[in-house]
């Protein structure tokens, strides 16, 4: 089971702000927002809040709408977009939920909830700190 970083999740109220400030003061490059494809939300899932995403060609910042809703609405315990998150992507998710579960780590499980391409878990940190692990779904 293989893990790299991936990216850092920011959220604000105002993700036009925040993504002019990664790109005009930090110098990050735009990545297109097509290149996220997301899942539809509903009124019963999903989140379709703004994101924004910027790189400095390597690592990904994902600059995201706050939502305090988000877990209640897709019936998790964990909130990803609440105060952000930092991201790892893995080639095995279900091995590395399994390497949790050996460990008695909880995770909230969204599968393909917000990205179609990404299946995604989050779990807190002994501080805290909200952790996605994602596996690259292919066609």
């Amino acid at each position: 089971m293989k893990l790299e970083f991936h990216h850092i999740n920011v959220v604000s109220r105002d993700v036009t702000g925040l993504d002019q400030f990664y790109r005009d003061v930090m110098c990050l490059d735009p990545i297109a927002t097509e290149e996220f494809v997301r899942t539809e939300a509903t009124d019963q899932d999903g989140y379709d809040g703004q994101i924004a995403f910027v790189t400095d060609g390597t690592m990904q910042m994902h600059l995201a709408q706050k939502d305090f809703d988000v877990a209640a609405k897709n019936s998790r315990h964990i909130n990803p977009v609440e105060r952000g998150h930092i991201a790892f992507r893995t080639d095995d998710i279900e091995a590395f939920k399994a390497h949790l579960e050996e460990r008695g780590i909880p995770y909230a499980d969204y599968g393909t909830t917000f990205s179609q391409q990404w299946y995604q878990i989050f779990f807190y940190d002994p501080a805290g700190t909200i952790i996605e692990v994602h596996q690259e779904i292919t066609a």
